[in-house]
């Protein structure tokens, strides 16, 4: 299903970075959340993922990965989200979005 047609203008908006994650811990009292610091080049931020089915927290440090780095920050029960790592699912199972080749962190996607 294809969700509302949006302009270039509108895709220029996002800041899509390359982050590479610097530490992971597991949200206590969260089935499904990790807590992630990012780093983006010149800023770090913390980003909520609900990824813990299919990660350990330990396994995703020194990974790169895409991130919205731009996105308002929003509060959740756990804590401030700064951003949102790009993912996908496959049979129930979540994929995080990397890059193909060692990349800088804070690297545009354009």
């Amino acid at each position: 299903m294809t969700k509302e047609i949006i302009t270039i203008d509108d895709f220029l908006k996002i800041d899509l970075r390359i982050g590479k994650v610097i530490n992971s811990e597991e949200v206590e009292d969260s089935r499904k959340m990790l807590k992630l610091e990012i780093d983006l080049g010149e800023e770090k931020k913390t980003i909520y993922a609900g990824i813990k089915k299919s990660y350990q927290a330990d396994e995703l440090i020194g990974k790169l990965v895409l991130v919205i780095a731009n996105l308002k920050p929003r509060e959740m029960q756990f804590g401030t989200s700064e951003g949102m790592m790009l993912a996908t699912q496959n049979d129930g199972e979540i994929i995080i979005i990397q890059p193909e080749k060692e990349v800088m962190p804070g690297s545009k996607v354009s």
